[in-house]
């Protein structure tokens, strides 16, 4: 006799299967190697840190660094990078933008030459204005070192100044009219200069008129805006 399915016993509605979700614990071994990397991400920030001498710089043009007393440009005789004597002379009744670099500095230098760069650009239109990088590293230093680097930040040969030098007379320009020496007895800089993140503002008459976080990604404006009020507002000698 054949069965009707009408006949079958009815299997009812189908449940679906309840799973109970658990927290993912971490093993041993992950939860070192998770101390470990951040372990290694702070001594990393600490290392840069010792090596630039500078801390991280929070986006925003912020204040400027101040000076430690009133400065001006000395007299000085120097070489650029083709080789020609440069003098305070030849920057006489000029603005002049000022930086500290050493061409074997890969980090904290290349961030400062960045906003040299952007300055350059901002005043390519300002015949008043000059920029002036001096090493501080003059041993290695040499002009025709000093003129690849330069090369490789596009900087012109008449606008944006390289200077090198004996070792002596680089450093007392250095020290005598922009920066400090370090009081630490060993400075990853060479010649133990504090500050060397720093760009400087020389006014046409020789003064230095202010210091600028070189570190600090908006401060090329804040550089050019000074130069306008300057120009506006001559300070007196």
């Amino acid at each position: 006799m054949n069965q009707n399915s009408s006949n079958l016993p009815n299997p009812g509605p189908i449940k679906a299967e309840s799973h109970t979700e658990h927290p993912t614990r971490l093993t041993r071994n992950e939860k070192i190697l998770g101390f470990g990397l951040g372990l290694f991400a702070s001594s990393l920030g600490a290392f840069l840190v010792l090596v630039t001498g500078n801390t991280p710089t929070p986006p925003g043009p912020g204040p400027a660094p101040t000076l430690d007393h009133p400065r001006h440009l000395i007299d000085f005789a120097l070489t650029d990078r083709t080789g020609r004597p440069v003098t305070r002379t030849d920057l006489q009744g000029k603005f002049v933008v000022v930086n500290f670099m050493f061409t074997s500095c890969s980090l904290s230098c290349r961030t400062v030459n960045d906003r040299m760069q952007e300055i350059q650009s901002m005043v390519a239109q300002s015949p008043d204005v000059l920029l002036l990088s001096l090493t501080v590293d003059p041993r290695t230093d040499s002009p025709s070192v000093l003129r690849t680097f330069a090369e490789g930040l596009h900087a012109d040969t008449n606008r944006w100044l390289f200077l090198t030098g004996e070792k002596a007379r680089v450093h007392e320009l250095i020290e005598s009219s922009f920066l400090t020496r370090s009081t630490l007895t060993s400075s990853p800089i060479p010649g133990g200069f504090d500050g060397t993140h720093l760009i400087m503002l020389v006014d046409p008459s020789g003064g230095v008129a202010g210091s600028f976080d070189g570190m600090n990604r908006n401060i090329a404006t804040a550089v050019t805006t000074e130069i306008k009020s300057l120009r506006n507002h001559p300070r007196r000698s």
